[in-house]
């Protein structure tokens, strides 16, 4: 599974003009599950992000997790995580999960953020969605279970 995680003071996500979620100062997480994924990555991706120290302590140093500052997670599927641009211009989306299993994938990591104590909004998965979103700092970080 690939994760762009950006912490936000505050981030939402609307479908056909409606509002379906949004987070107020914690971490906005894309999430695209890759072809081969199996079902235990959820659960290993969602406890790595929980506990990433990419928040300030008293000190101004990144030192806290979403968990230590309270913080809440706007989780949005994003199957063009997944793009090859290594040949052409157009990318390519071949080494994304197939749509039932991205799915799946996707619904188990929202499911193990929640397990975990976390505030999680969502996407939809399969939408066309608008996300806006302030970003903290900012901070962007890129996770890859395969890495």
């Amino acid at each position: 599974m690939r994760a762009l995680i950006q912490r936000v003071k505050q981030a939402q996500v609307h479908v056909d003009g409606s509002l379906i979620g949004s987070c107020d100062a914690g971490l906005l997480v894309l999430i695209c599950a890759m072809a081969g994924d199996t079902d235990d990555l959820p659960a290993k991706l969602a406890a790595k992000i929980s506990k990433l120290r990419i928040f300030k302590d008293d000190s101004g140093r990144m030192n806290r997790s979403v968990i230590d500052i309270g913080g809440s997670i706007l989780i949005v599927s994003q199957f063009t995580l997944a793009a090859d641009t290594s040949s052409g211009n157009r990318p390519g989306f071949g080494a994304a999960a197939a749509p039932e299993d991205a799915d799946r994938l996707y619904r188990a990591f929202v499911a193990e953020m929640r397990r975990l104590g976390l505030e999680v909004a969502t996407g939809q998965f399969g939408a066309d969605m608008a996300v806006s979103l302030t970003n903290d700092g900012p901070v962007t970080i890129w996770l890859d279970t395969d890495a």
